[in-house]
């Protein structure tokens, strides 16, 4: 299932499921509660960070499963 993509804003995700900021500190995104985060879509953050957006909403996905299942 697919609670988040490229183009999902990054407060949302934070804010909606707490359990994807540690995917997100795992790749450097440490600054997730600062005000110019919380606008940025997964992909924009990504591209700042040099990693693929498609990887980390794969990931971010995968993490919010396995706590659904929790």
């Amino acid at each position: 299932m697919e609670y988040v993509n490229e183009n999902t804003l990054i407060g949302d995700i934070v804010r909606n499921y707490p359990e994807a900021a540690e995917v997100l500190f795992a790749i450097g995104m440490h600054c997730l509660g600062c005000p110019a985060s919380q606008g940025e879509t997964l992909a924009e953050a990504c591209a700042v960070h040099g990693v693929p957006a498609d990887a980390v909403a794969l990931s971010i996905n995968n993490k919010i499963a396995q706590a659904k299942q929790a």
